[in-house]
């Protein structure tokens, strides 16, 4: 998908493995290190984003947003989406590539026959692509977390109704790396990590 914006052309296009440290660096840039203490972080760590639903923005080669969708249950039982974080570099804001990413990922969403899609942020701005609390009252994430900014939208209408219950990490475990051991010196030794066997 292409964005036009002013001299900027802007790409959405799936994330790779090459993405990771820019993505993470994007990441750094937009949320900071607090990122990680956030209740919602729970339902990603040791994860792997759902199946060909990670996208990333870029202009002129360089990455300039991140949007990714995880896998969780909505309540025993009811698979769903859970979206985030979405951040776009500081020097694109207010210029329409987060809006792209959140259409783009929600078109994707739907063309893959998921049915609901749940987030935590700012209700005013998530309105806009089909997000509101009336679906969440009965949910609850495992952590604190600000009631009115935990979100839903239907993508198959009544996918939510009567959801009730924890918010839970679904999708497939990240590989764990292996840890190479390496001796420089009588009392030194140095960790590295490698790529995890395939099973």
């Amino acid at each position: 998908m292409l964005l036009g914006k002013g001299a900027a052309m802007i790409t959405i296009r799936a994330e790779t493995k090459r993405d990771e440290v820019a993505r993470e660096a994007l990441l750094d840039e937009a949320l900071g290190a607090a990122r990680f203490a956030k209740t919602a972080q729970r339902l990603r760590d040791d994860r792997l984003p759902a199946d060909r639903l990670a996208f990333v923005a870029s202009a002129r080669g360089k990455l300039v947003g991140t949007v990714r969708l995880w896998n969780v249950s909505a309540g025993p039982g009811r698979p769903a989406l859970f979206l985030g974080p979405l951040a776009v570099t500081s020097r694109l804001r207010n210029q329409g590539v987060g809006s792209a990413l959140m259409r783009h990922a929600l078109a994707a969403a739907t063309a893959r026959d998921h049915s609901a899609v749940l987030l935590v942020g700012d209700a005013p701005y998530y309105a806009r692509f089909g997000f509101s609390a009336e679906k969440t009252a009965q949910l609850w994430l495992p952590g604190p977390y600000e009631r009115d900014r935990l979100l839903a939208c239907e993508l198959k209408p009544g996918a939510l109704d009567g959801a009730r219950g924890l918010i839970g990490a679904t999708g497939r475990s990240a590989p764990t790396p292996e840890l190479r051991v390496t001796r420089l010196a009588d009392d030194e030794i140095t960790l590295a990590a490698r790529p995890a066997r395939a099973s």
